[in-house]
């Protein structure tokens, strides 16, 4: 058996590498930022939709600590309207990632510790996000770059 029949299987996971490494990193951030919006933003509407089930839940079902329930409940739906469109826009990217983890911390922790699966997969796009920001396709950017100009 020769060397190259050996060796193919590895050329061609190099070549994939390469091709995996070309993915731009706009495109990365701006489906975590859109997936991460369209997450929050429909809670938000569920929540709005009807206020009294939103304060029982509060009230009743959510342990938030800390926080008398119909203040965490306003927090809580106040934080999942204002975030969605500041990651639309990638304005502010990393700060809006930032409290929305902090919020999943507090939902996995108090509020449902079953449903670490779905939390682990926010809380990565949200990492993601809050260490290399918004991407170049976010007005993050575009005011970096308009600031550089300025200096």
């Amino acid at each position: 058996m020769s060397v190259s029949i050996i060796a193919q299987p590895f050329r061609l996971v190099d070549m994939m590498i390469g091709l995996f490494s070309r993915v731009p990193y706009w495109l990365v951030a701006l489906t975590a930022r859109v997936a991460l919006a369209q997450v929050f933003f429909s809670s938000a509407q569920t929540h709005l939709a009807n206020w009294d089930t939103t304060l029982y839940m509060f009230a009743n079902s959510y342990q938030v600590p800390l926080l008398p329930p119909t203040i965490a409940a306003y927090l809580a739906v106040a934080q999942e309207i204002a975030m969605p469109p500041l990651l639309l826009l990638g304005l502010g990217t990393r700060f809006a990632a930032l409290a929305l983890l902090g919020m999943t911390a507090v939902i996995e922790i108090f509020v449902y510790p079953q449903a670490w699966p779905t939390h682990i997969q926010w809380a990565a796009m949200m990492l993601v996000l809050i260490s290399q920001g918004g991407g170049g396709v976010s007005l993050d950017a575009l005011i970096a770059r308009i600031w550089r100009r300025q200096s």
